[in-house]
């Protein structure tokens, strides 16, 4: 998710732990640190925008390799806090604060690859929005409070409300996804893959991505009203377009990092290759190209995505309401 969340999430686990141990700023200065640094990975360059998508939250987010790192920062964290006795909850918060990070990426549908090394299948539940204000402002609010009044209730009231939020994304998905299947049934829409997750930032509007093998359809599914009929936009797939660049390590990359949901197109004699998990058409968040069939991109590029502006996200939230 977005960085304040996975900063104000870190702080707040950290001062959880800490409590009066050491100074709550202290703590809250710590764990935001230790739940940002998974991140700092977006700063190296792996050569090309297709290495640069799926090579993000690897060994970064990496529950074992992140368990295995967590003691080092947790001791040189109570050295240079001068609280070595506490060296131990100092492991114990710093762990926790670098942990939550990757699960709680998880919950978006970006992909986040927490099993390295033992497998580099990139995970995600996609419950959540990258941004969600719904789940950071409580968490935010709440530990402000705690370092402003030195009451420890308020942060984890705010952990408590967050962690609700997360488990509400999930269940109110599984609504959505249950009524979406319902809907296709009835209209004798057949799809090979279904993919149901949250509009920009909220959980009440939910986007549906519904593929075949020659093309795929967009719809959007609102919880204030399940019962109105399914509207599909359909779109081609173009699967003729991958046939040449099989065997072609960008094109196979972005069609197993994105779960078999991509799609492609022609355009001034290029092919382009669009992740469709993350955006809405025409425009996605991660569309590459691919060059020609006759002379593949050695380092795909990756195409400008238009990103609609605050005002045009919240019309289109009210539309679909």
């Amino acid at each position: 998710m977005d960085s304040l969340s996975q900063l104000t999430l870190g702080a707040a686990v950290t001062v959880a732990v800490m409590g009066k141990r050491v100074p709550l700023w202290q703590a809250a200065l710590v764990g935001a640190v230790a739940g940002t640094l998974p991140d700092l990975d977006v700063f190296i360059d792996h050569g090309d925008a297709v290495r640069n998508m799926t090579l993000h939250r690897t060994e970064s987010h990496a529950l074992l390799l992140l368990t295995l790192f967590a003691p080092l920062l947790g001791w040189l964290v109570a050295r240079l806090t001068q609280s070595r006795p506490h060296w131990r909850a100092w492991c114990l918060a710093v762990w926790l604060a670098l942990v939550t990070h990757p699960l709680l990426d998880l919950t978006t549908v970006y992909g986040t690859q927490l099993g390295l090394p033992l497998t580099d299948y990139p995970w995600a539940i996609g419950s959540m929005y990258i941004v969600d204000p719904l789940y950071t402002l409580p968490l935010l609010v709440a530990l402000g409070i705690t370092l402003w009044r030195k009451q420890l209730r308020w942060n984890q009231c705010g952990l408590v409300v967050s962690t609700l939020y997360l488990a509400w994304s999930m269940v109110i998905q599984s609504v959505a996804t249950h009524q979406i299947k319902q809907e296709l049934a009835r209209q004798s829409l057949p799809f090979q893959q279904l993919l149901v997750t949250p509009t920009a930032f909220n959980t009440l509007v939910w986007r549906t991505v519904v593929m075949t093998p020659d093309r795929y359809g967009e719809s959007y599914w609102s919880l204030l009203s399940p019962n109105r009929p399914l509207t599909v936009q359909w779109h081609p797939r173009n699967p003729q377009l991958f046939t040449p660049f099989k065997g072609h390590w960008h094109a196979e990359r972005v069609a197993w990092f994105s779960h078999g949901f991509y799609a492609l197109r022609e355009q001034d004699g290029q092919t382009l290759i669009a992740d469709l998990r993350m955006g809405e058409a025409p425009n996605y968040s991660f569309t590459f190209n691919l060059g020609s069939p006759d002379a593949p991109a050695q380092a795909p590029e990756r195409a400008p995505a238009l990103r609609p502006s605050l005002v045009q996200a919240w019309h289109k939230l009210r539309e679909r309401l």
